[in-house]
């Protein structure tokens, strides 16, 4: 081999290394890293989708019950907040 040739190998030895060292390849080198932290990722996107689903969904009926002059929509609106607020209520009573 020349020298160019083991320059190149020497390069590419140092990459690997680099790369066997990066934390991505730690986690996937062993099982119960990676389940934990496939774990701790379906914990966080779930706790997202649930809060974020609650604030879009707060905000949509909020809105629409500023739809009073729409009869269908204002009665429903109306009729789902005091829905809401009924269990609400109820847990401050007790």
């Amino acid at each position: 081999m020349n020298d160019d040739t083991d320059a190149r190998l020497d390069k590419l030895n140092a990459e690997l290394e680099t790369l066997n060292s990066h934390r991505f390849i730690r986690v996937h080198n062993s099982l119960w890293r990676l389940i934990l932290f496939q774990f701790t990722r379906g914990l966080a996107f779930g706790l997202g989708s649930v809060l974020g689903a609650s604030i879009l969904v707060s905000l949509v009926v909020w809105w629409l019950s500023q739809f009073e002059f729409i009869p269908i929509i204002g009665d429903f609106a109306r009729q789902l907040i005091e829905w809401i607020e009924i269990p609400i209520s109820n847990a401050r009573e007790r």
